[in-house]
């Protein structure tokens, strides 16, 4: 799966920000695959990027540290903890900048260098590929009385990169499930729980007796080990939005190696 470049706002004089909403980029669109990374401190792996834009484009890769929220969300770490610290440290990855001819492919290498003595667990970092703007000749700003900003757009996408050392598990749970509306929509909420000593990755998905087809499903769907207990929406499926009452089942699957995992489930009686 490949994850589109999305545009980050930055006004001269602020941080970048993240948009909300994945366009084309006048300084190259940008593929990523895979969409998230595991590694286990021995093998290393390669991530491809590929420029879908009609110009060349500039990327620059960089490793942030972020944390899941309980509403799903993530939100960058400005304090690390020993266990950010030492997952930043031990990830190597090359080449940090690229550039891109459209159509055309490069490959990122990354691996984790893990220290000795290391106590097994989950270590996790993001890895940003931002695009680099070109350079413009510089102007005579025209006359302006008061304040202006300058916006400059920027393009970026971020990936999970997860080490696991040891002998890993964990459980789930679904809690609280119930038919709310969203931004004028119907949607599916749902509490999602966690216990163990990874983070859990899959695909949501409510299904009622006498439909061929999931009521509705959301996938990629993360509960990270920051956290033990997410809340999550997925959206009904337009075409049952009718059917969308009664009793149902609620499924959270995990995909591995030998095949879909169910991770937990459970019955609730949609009104």
């Amino acid at each position: 799966m490949f994850a589109r470049s999305r545009p980050l706002l930055a006004l001269i004089t602020a941080p970048l920000a993240l948009a909300v909403s994945p366009v084309q980029a006048g300084v190259g669109d940008l593929l990523v695959a895979p969409t998230r990374i595991i590694l286990d401190g021995r093998r290393g792996t390669e991530i491809i990027l590929n420029n879908i834009g009609d110009d060349v484009a500039t990327y620059r890769v960089t490793v942030e540290l972020r944390r899941m929220k309980p509403d799903g969300t993530l939100e960058t770490v400005t304090i690390p903890n020993a266990r950010e610290v030492a997952a930043e440290a031990m990830i190597l990855y090359a080449p940090r900048k690229v550039t891109l001819p459209p159509n055309q492919p490069q490959s990122i290498r990354i691996n984790a260098r893990v220290p000795q003595g290391l106590a097994d667990g989950e270590y996790r970092v993001h890895l940003l590929f931002r695009a680099i703007p070109e350079a413009r000749p510089a102007s005579a700003p025209a006359p302006t009385q008061g304040l202006s900003f300058s916006l400059t757009p920027v393009y970026g996408v971020t990936i999970p990169v997860i080490v696991r050392l040891g002998n890993l598990s964990a459980t789930a749970g679904i809690a609280n499930v119930a038919k709310v509306s969203e931004a004028g929509k119907p949607v599916i909420a749902l509490d999602l729980s966690r216990a163990g000593d990874r983070s859990t990755f899959g695909e949501v998905r409510v299904t009622k007796a006498g439909l061929a087809e999931p009521l509705a499903i959301a996938g990629g769907i993360a509960v990270y080990t920051e956290i033990d207990k997410r809340r999550v929406t997925v959206p009904i499926d337009a075409r049952f939005a009718a059917q969308a009452t009664g009793p149902v089942t609620v499924e959270y699957v995990e995909k591995t190696p030998t095949g879909m995992v169910t991770l937990a489930s459970t019955s609730a009686v949609l009104r």
